[in-house]
């Protein structure tokens, strides 16, 4: 399954520096390794973040969102203390999100330009490729 999730940051604070984006993309990295979870292209506005995600078909939507915002915010809280200062030690992510499916034969290109092309200062942080999980039927 492959879904395009957005990600606000909490009261649309503008917090992704090229510091943050880089930890952001390590983050991911590291969760692609721990769960079948695959970041296919993550690119972020200063205050939001659009990740193109392939999961396994049995991993609902919810729990993909609730592993990557909880990760990330973690981490990023750690590793950058003056954000979680500029969002007076609160969450990281807004509570709510967006998140699709995306057809692979239909519509892929477009989502993946869509995300390219959000802001005016959109930058892309991580593009991976698209792959097939081994050992499913």
């Amino acid at each position: 399954m492959l879904y395009h999730l957005v990600c606000p940051a909490k009261y649309r604070r503008k917090v992704f520096s090229d510091k943050v984006e880089n930890t952001l993309k390590q983050i991911c990295l590291e969760i692609s390794g721990r769960y079948e979870i695959r970041y296919v292209e993550i690119g972020s506005d200063e205050d939001h973040v659009h990740f193109l995600i392939q999961s396994v078909p049995m991993m609902r939507p919810k729990t993909i969102v609730q592993i990557t915002k909880s990760i990330t915010a973690r981490e990023i809280f750690k590793a950058h203390p003056e954000v979680k200062q500029m969002l007076w030690g609160g969450q990281f992510w807004t509570d709510g999100y967006y998140i699709n499916t995306v057809s692979q034969h239909g519509n892929e290109e477009i989502i993946r330009e869509y995300v390219k092309n959000q802001g005016k200062e959109y930058k892309q942080i991580y593009r991976g490729q698209l792959e097939l999980f081994e050992g499913l039927p």
